[in-house]
């Protein structure tokens, strides 16, 4: 058993013959997620017997086989696993803190024509502890680079694959990153990224109160579909709903990403559209210009039209930002995470 899957739940039960009290959970939660490298026999104050169980446990962390920093600072790892495969992550430093693109799943099924990682095809889904090792080797990482000072503060499944695909695995790694005493990272400092995978949406509020952001990139069902395969089978007319019915935190929104391509969704008829659908909803709009990758055939938008699509979206009252390109110099930017071999 890994010792990175275990939510407190699952430590409980695994030490039920010892009748753990909240400080003992609270020694191994720490020992297990924050200071992995403590020996549990400095803590007297727990059963001999249990510190010999808990050596039984898995501790090793997945091997990181390629390592790559943009000028930015951003840094892109390729992470393998037990069985060979391997997923990309990015940590991205901004002021005093990190945030973390994580992977759910080896490859993706979604087949979505802006994104690199859809050209790979869909693997696996990732397992619990290996999307927990993410966040261990990152903060092994960042201590390295920067000392006890700076932290990591922010997940964001951005990257390879469809977090809601992966929902029972997605739920249980929330619910170990925001342990207290062990990662230790709030609801309100993760965010879950979908195309709108409508079986996982639907189960959205299970996940606690994390941020939501919705791929959009097109308001009109056709248009859409030509860049989402998925919204054929899942339209918008049926995710929107289910976003509108979210359990949301005070002062908490949706955010809308939206992929600006050159001809294609840039257009003044598509901002309209936006608006439309966006007006009346709680929203932020992250507008991404397109990052290009090897064998794609989108272009991204002369900043000028970049600039023009916000500022329409702004005059008419909407909240929009333009999201800043980290790591494109290293195809670590968003839409650009694979892990195939062949790449490498």
């Amino acid at each position: 058993m890994y010792q990175y899957e275990l939510d407190n739940q699952d430590i409980q039960s695994y030490f039920k013959e010892f009748d753990l009290h909240e400080s003992h959970l609270n020694i191994l939660i720490n020992n297990f997620y924050r200071s992995r490298d403590k020996d549990l026999k400095q803590f007297s104050q727990l059963p001999s017997g249990l510190i010999t169980k808990a050596s039984t446990l898995d501790a090793s962390l997945p091997k990181i086989i390629d390592q790559q920093t943009a000028l930015d600072g951003t840094t892109k790892f390729l992470v393998q696993f037990d069985d060979g495969e391997s997923v990309e992550m990015v940590l991205l430093p901004f002021y005093k803190k990190f945030t973390l693109c994580l992977s759910s799943q080896v490859g993706c099924a979604m087949g979505c024509k802006f994104c690199f990682t859809a050209t790979q095809g869909y693997k696996r889904n990732l397992k619990v502890h290996e999307i927990i090792s993410q966040i261990l080797l990152a903060k092994d990482y960042i201590i390295q680079l920067a000392g006890e000072k700076r932290d990591l503060t922010n997940i964001v499944f951005m990257g390879q694959g469809e977090p809601l695909h992966n929902f029972e695995n997605l739920k249980k790694a929330i619910n170990i990153i925001r342990l207290r005493n062990g990662i230790s990272i709030s609801e309100k400092n993760i965010t879950v990224s979908s195309v709108g995978y409508l079986p996982g949406l639907k189960r959205f509020n299970e996940l606690g109160g994390v941020n939501f952001a919705l791929s959009l990139h097109a308001v009109d069902e056709n248009k859409r579909g030509e860049i989402i395969p998925l919204n054929q089978k899942y339209p918008l007319k049926e995710i929107l709903p289910i976003i509108d019915a979210m359990e949301l935190r005070r002062k908490q929104t949706i955010e809308y990403e939206y992929i600006l391509i050159d001809d294609f969704n840039d257009d003044l008829e598509s901002a309209k559209e936006l608006y439309g659908a966006l007006k009346d909803r709680t929203h932020m709009i992250n507008i991404i210009p397109f990052n290009p990758f090897p064998g794609s055939k989108l272009k991204k938008p002369s900043l000028e039209k970049i600039q023009s699509f916000k500022k329409y979206l702004v005059d008419l009252g909407l909240r929009a930002m333009i999201r800043t390109t980290k790591g494109d110099d290293i195809l670590a930017a968003c839409g650009q995470l694979n892990s195939k071999k062949e790449k490498q």
